[in-house]
């Protein structure tokens, strides 16, 4: 026995002194770690300072009940504190009072009260008795996890973007390096198997947040057009689209929807459409066609066309009007604005088939033979063939491209073109960002970049412009006029091409003559005489049965789109003459600035108003209106029932 307590001495001594600093050592690196904590990305705003993208702090909470709480503390602060989780989190406060008092029975160190409260709960959560005592006294343990959020939800989620698991895409894809913040620490100590507290309070390091992009989105004209496609992609029951709005003078995309249907029937950001996908455009690409001949002056808008009968063969191949009988005898201007696939492809025949690549030239002029070159990834890559290519061109290539097949191009391109019109020829490149910040301090601003200063003359340019303002006026576009606001564009329908195969009997199946599979499109700007944005509605696999053709599928997404545009945005120049009075009007006015005075002397309640209607009610009563997000109001800073005063700011927030 003596022997054996020498060695227990002997062995005790040389743990503690001999080998202590190593048994030291790894016993604080079994119990301790350090903890990063990831810094928040920058946010991205539209271009009225909305937020489109931002990390939100989630915070899980538990609570060590036996070894930091007190057993008189924990008795005399127990009913307050299930009071507090009760009003917080919705269960009973006997609820919380029996799950306390089992957790401390069963001397539980990491007992769950709440997962994923925001950052306004968790202060508030650490003021309830009890944690407000802190981490070694109150047992309160909080564990932060940020998430990214979209305020708008899932409207343009494609083009917003990501950078996480699923890869990078849109704009947070292309600018995730400059996003990135500078990540904090905090140190942490083991109390059970798999289970760690914080040391301390407060992180040894505090985590700097990433830099913010500034968008060139309008949350208004966004809202706006992600609603009018997706109404027509349901009711045509179509597989997908897209629809994009661009200010003409600056190439600022406002507005960019891409919706893809789910086997459901739904429809939500599958992919960006309007940036990715490379496809025959059909007759929206005729407006090139007729640009070239008219710039080159092989023709006026006043030559005659025959378009015979409506139906021609090229080297056995067929070129049919939509409409049966054709349109005999017919300038070239009506065979824009009726879309005659026999007058387009005639015309181009006759004076580009000893010359093809001088029409491939223009095309390239027009910027249709190379990507646009965006920042963001994923752009699908155009394609025109060429006279050199001996395997790809072949004797009817020209007149396939007049009016729209044989080539492909996305539909970021044939906006691109159809702006450059609208800009009296200027092409400038679409972009989708303003500006980068650090700290709320303007790093780099980006501006507009001119790709081709003149795609044609003048002259071209105005008969163009008249020809696709009679497209909506008396030709394929006319459903959609509007004697209010003036439009101009052009229609397109497409068969899609579909793969040949061979069905069960043997039969091939699929090529251009498949009858159920088309491309409807729309392109143009408003208003025609002053353009300020162009746009364009792409929409795939239209139910035949309801309809295919450009101007019933897409050009009705274009008018619902261009008029609210053009009813909610304010317009820059307005001419008013102060001498001008109109007794009935100056009367009306007065009563009714009266009986907003009579009737409005408390704060009304506007929850549930649409947003436009609720910020005129409240501007007419005299209040300053700030409002986040779209839609109807949700909430109001302001009670209803308070006394009105005048100049006071109200604060929306809208779903």
């Amino acid at each position: 026995m003596t022997l054996f307590l020498l060695a227990v001495v002997f062995r005790v001594f040389a743990i503690q002194y001999s080998e202590g600093e190593k048994y030291r050592k790894l016993s604080t690196e079994l119990t301790i770690k350090q903890d990063t904590i990831y810094a928040n990305k920058g946010n991205v705003y539209a271009a009225d300072g909305n937020l489109l993208a931002t990390s939100m702090s989630k915070f899980t909470i538990r609570m060590d009940v036996v070894a930091a709480v007190n057993s008189g503390v924990f008795e005399k602060n127990i009913a307050g504190l299930s009071k507090e989780l009760s009003k917080m989190l919705g269960k009973t406060s006997a609820f919380y009072q029996d799950k306390l008092r089992k957790a401390k029975n069963k001397k539980s160190r990491y007992l769950l009260i709440a997962r994923n409260i925001g950052y306004t709960d968790y202060l508030k959560m650490r003021q309830f008795p009890i944690f407000n005592k802190g981490v070694y006294k109150g047992g309160f343990i909080a564990e932060h996890r940020t998430v990214r959020a979209h305020p708008i939800g899932k409207i343009a989620e494609r083009t917003i973007g990501y950078d996480d698991y699923r890869g990078g895409a849109g704009i947070e894809g292309a600018f995730a390096d400059y996003m990135e913040g500078e990540n904090g620490l905090r140190w942490k100590q083991k109390i059970a198997k798999n289970q760690w507290k914080p040391i301390n309070d407060v992180n040894e390091k505090e985590p700097i947040d990433g830099h913010d992009i500034i968008t060139t989105l309008d949350v208004n004209i966004q809202d706006i057009t992600h609603h009018a496609l997706l109404s027509k992609l349901e009711y045509f029951e179509a597989d997908h689209g897209c629809a994009v709005v661009m200010e003409t003078a600056t190439g600022e995309i406002k507005a960019i929807s891409n919706l893809g249907r789910t086997s459901k029937g739904t429809y939500f950001e599958k992919r960006n459409y309007a940036v990715w996908e490379s496809h025959e455009p059909g007759s929206t690409f005729k407006l090139a066609s007729l640009m070239i001949a008219l710039d080159d002056k092989v023709i006026d808008t006043s030559t005659v066309i025959d378009t015979e009968k409506g139906k021609i063969y090229i080297h056995n191949r067929k070129v049919e009007d939509s409409h049966r009988g054709g349109y005999g005898k017919i300038s070239a201007a009506r065979v824009f604005e009726v879309s005659s696939n026999v007058g387009i492809v005639k015309m181009i025949k006759e004076h580009y088939d000893d010359k093809p690549q001088k029409f491939i030239d223009k095309l390239e002029e027009y910027g249709f033979t190379k990507p646009i070159g965006f920042q963001i990834k994923g752009e699908g890559r155009p394609y025109v063939p060429k006279p050199k290519d001996k395997k790809r061109w072949n004797k009817i290539s020209l007149e396939w491209m007049a009016w729209g097949y044989g080539v492909s191009v996305t539909p970021m391109q044939t906006l691109m073109f159809y702006n450059a019109v609208a800009n009296n020829g200027v092409m400038v490149k679409p972009r989708f960002i303003k500006e980068l910040r650090r700290q709320d301090k303007t790093e780099k601003v980006f501006e507009t970049e001119v790709l081709n200063s003149k795609i044609a003359s003048a002259e071209t340019l105005d008969k163009i412009k008249k020809v696709m303002e009679n497209v909506v006026i008396k030709g394929t576009a006319d459903n959609i006029y509007s004697s209010n606001f003036s439009m101009a564009g052009k229609t397109g329908t497409a068969k899609k091409y579909i793969p040949r195969t061979k069905d069960q009997n043997g039969k091939w199946q699929g090529g251009y003559y498949s009858t159920k599979h088309y491309v409807a499109s729309f392109a143009g700007f408003f208003p025609a005489d002053n353009p300020k944005y162009s746009c364009i509605v792409v929409i795939h696999d239209p139910k035949k049965e309801k309809g295919y053709y450009g101007a019933t599928v897409a050009a009705p997404v274009f008018k619902e789109i261009a008029q609210k545009i053009y009813t909610t945005t304010p317009v820059d120049n307005q001419s008013v003459d102060d001498k001008v009075e109109f007794a009935s009007i100056g009367s009306q006015y007065e009563k009714y600035n009266t009986k907003l005075n009579k009737e409005y002397q408390e704060i009304p309640d506007v929850r549930g108003m649409s947003g436009m209607d609720a910020l005129s009610l409240l501007e007419n009563i005299g209040l300053k209106v700030k409002f986040t997000g779209v839609g109807k109001v949700k909430s109001q800073s302001l009670s209803k029932g308070d006394k009105l005063i005048k100049g006071s700011t109200i604060i929306l927030k809208l779903s």
